[in-house]
């Protein structure tokens, strides 16, 4: 199993960036997908999860409103929109796989997540 998250780069404040998370080996529509960042000197934080079923959409609180998560099955990937980035969206971002199909509290939780991809960076200048 392998996961590729991709479309990360420089970005002026207010700017938008289209991540995207592809998979092999597995298929996502039987897994919840979420993406986490890691800012530099910083512990790697929650930031979206689309559930298997449903599917339910959870977002941390600082990027509701801005982020959206999607997944495409057809193409087996799961896309990140981010709107209206801010200086502290500058982060690697990371997408995980869990089996199971998580809740809000639990779709936070990195220790629920079975796959990772590598990372990708993005970085926004004020």
């Amino acid at each position: 199993v392998q996961l590729q998250a991709s479309g990360g780069g420089l970005v002026q404040a207010g700017g938008s960036l289209r991540l995207s998370c592809a998979a092999s080996g597995l298929t996502f529509s039987g897994y919840t997908v979420g993406w986490f960042r890691q800012a530099p000197g910083k512990e790697r934080d929650f930031v979206t999860a689309i559930t298997r079923s449903g599917p339910r959409k959870y977002y941390a609180y600082s990027v509701k409103g801005r982020f959206t998560i999607s997944r495409d099955i057809a193409q087996n990937t799961v896309s990140l929109q981010m709107n209206s980035l801010k200086p502290e969206d500058t982060a690697v971002y990371y997408c995980a796989a869990a089996l199971s199909d998580l809740i809000w509290t639990t779709a936070q939780d990195m220790g629920n997540y079975k796959y990772w991809g590598q990372g990708t960076e993005v970085t926004v200048s004020s």
